[in-house]
Order: C-alpha cells, then sequence, then structure tokens
C-alpha cells in the first residue's frame, strides 16, 4: 500500500492530466486551410455586366459542387485573355476558338466541352457596299480594321488571308461592332470580323450598306478549358459538375455538357504559321510578306 504523501501526489498529477486533456479537447480547434480557389475566365467584349450576370448561376453551382471558392474575371478583348492564360491565372476559360486554341498549344489547358454557337464559325472582310473594292487584292495600301491577337476570326483568320499583301496601316478594333462603326464612318476601307457578328449587327447602321468581300475557311467553335495549375481531383469534380449542370445554366453560360470538345489541331497549325507576321502588324506601311515564309507551304 502507498503511502499517503505519494498516494496524493499521484492522485494531483492524475486529475491535472485529465482537466488538461478536457481544456484541449473544448479549446477552439486548429484553423482549416485555405479553401480551394477556382478563377472563370470569360470574354466578355462590349456586353460588360450583363456577361457577368449570365454566369452568376453557374459560380455558385461550381461553388457548392467543388467545395471551392469561385471567382468570375471578365475581360472585354482577347489580348488581356492571352496575359491571363499564359500566366495560368484561369482555373476554367470559357474560350473563343482563337483562344482556345493558343491555351491547348501554348499553356496546355484541357478542353472538356464545346461552347454553343455557330456550327460554320467563320471570319468575314467587310468593306461598304459603295466601296471600289472588289477583291483582296484591292486592299493594297489600304488602311484595314482587325482584332487583337488571341482572336481567331478577327485576327489569326482575316491575317492568313491576307497574306502577300501591303496595307498602308492596320487599325485594332476592340469589338466587333467598332469595325462596322469605323466602316460606317470610311475610316477604314476594310474590316474583318466574325460572320454570325456581322450578321447580327449589321441592320443597327440603319444609312449604311456594307458587303462581304471574302469569307475565311471554317473553323471550330470554342470550348470551355480547363487549366493545368487545377489538381486532378478538383479536375474531377469540375467535369462532373459541368456534365450534370442543369439546362438553365448550360444556357446562361453557353456550353454543350454532353457533347465531346471540338478539335483544334488544325486552327493550332494556322495560328502558329500566322504568328511570324505578328511583328509586323502594327508598322506603317505593314507589309505582310516575309522571306522564305509562305502560310500555304505546309500541309493543312
Amino acid at each position: 500500500m502507498l503511502p499517503r504523501r505519494r498516494l496524493i501526489k499521484t492522485s494531483i498529477f492524475a486529475l491535472t492530466g485529465i482537466l488538461g486533456a478536457l481544456v484541449h479537447g473544448c479549446g477552439p480547434s486548429a484553423p482549416p486551410g485555405p479553401p480551394n480557389r477556382l478563377v472563370v475566365g470569360l470574354v466578355s467584349y462590349d456586353t460588360g455586366a450583363r456577361s457577368v450576370e449570365k454566369y452568376e448561376r453557374f459560380k455558385q453551382y461550381l461553388a457548392e459542387r467543388t467545395q471551392s471558392v469561385v471567382e468570375l474575371e471578365p475581360v472585354y478583348n482577347e489580348l488581356r485573355a492571352v496575359e491571363q492564360i499564359e500566366r495560368n491565372i484561369w482555373s476554367i476559360v470559357f474560350a473563343p476558338s482563337g483562344l482556345a486554341a493558343i491555351a491547348i498549344s501554348d499553356a496546355q489547358y484541357l478542353p472538356i466541352h464545346p461552347l454553343q454557337g455557330p456550327t460554320n464559325l467563320r471570319s468575314v472582310i467587310i468593306v461598304r457596299d459603295d466601296s471600289p473594292i472588289e477583291n483582296l487584292i484591292d486592299l493594297s495600301n489600304e488602311v484595314i480594321a482587325l482584332g487583337d491577337p488571341g482572336s481567331a476570326v478577327r485576327y489569326y483568320l482575316p491575317l492568313y488571308d491576307l497574306y502577300g499583301l501591303t496595307l498602308s496601316e492596320i487599325r485594332f478594333a476592340p469589338t466587333p461592332r467598332t469595325v462596322l462603326e469605323w466602316l460606317s464612318d470610311e475610316t477604314i476601307a476594310a474590316g474583318a470580323l466574325a460572320e454570325h457578328d456581322y450578321q447580327r449587327l449589321r441592320s443597327d447602321f440603319i444609312g449604311t450598306k456594307f458587303r462581304v468581300l471574302h469569307q475565311s475557311r471554317i473553323i471550330p467553335s470554342g470550348a470551355v478549358l480547363i487549366g493545368p495549375t487545377v489538381d486532378r481531383n478538383q479536375q474531377r469534380l469540375i467535369e462532373t459538375a459541368l456534365r450534370e449542370a442543369t439546362s438553365d445554366i448550360t444556357s446562361d453560360t453557353g456550353y454543350i455538357p454532353n457533347a465531346p470538345p471540338p478539335k483544334f489541331e488544325q486552327l493550332i497549325l494556322l495560328v502558329d504559321k500566322v504568328r511570324p507576321l505578328q511583328a509586323r502588324v502594327r508598322e506603317i506601311p505593314a507589309v505582310l510578306t516575309l522571306e522564305k515564309y509562305d502560310p500555304d507551304s505546309e500541309s493543312e
């Protein structure tokens, strides 16, 4: 039998341990780790806040399904979009076709679903109906408008088709509407934009008639892309969420959940062929030729 003094010390030690455990268990728990963060990028051109509002329901849905903090980041031209993609800022991108091609080839983004829109997407070069210009050769030494680098229909496709010409100047229109505004007031002789944008906007210019001078080849629609910095588990959650989204959400955001992504290999090749010309497009005059370079010399 333990002496009385030792028994008291032992009991006090045990009680202290029990109280310590109780205090530790009832105290504040360790703070949770930072939540996952997903940044959704989109190009909204001149639609502004209306474009962002359409994605709010998708934002809430994706946050719930992936247990993440979801942020929307709209930009208003492809140039800014390319910067965000090259820096891997965007986790998910609703990308027009040219931007998708760059993201896939340059930044290892993964396409998962096609965007809604025209199945026969193409670029058109537009002139005023009263213009004496009848073919692309007539654009020599004229001022024309393109879009920003990153746009297939407003930049890469028309540059490809204009190869070999010397232009007085190339101006860069921030939106498709701007192209028609500049044509209407005769600031430019011709301008490039998507065919569907031309058909949508042409009736807004009462008193000015336009004419299609040239149509490009057909290219695929855009796509929803997942960035390379998204970990594999999170990627699976995103893919499942997008596939199972309700029709009102997919309609708002404009993608097709039950279809495979478009194939961008041919568009990537075209973009790569045009890129050597980019150093010249801002020169005055803009000489769209390079020594030992022919965009048609490689297989399509």
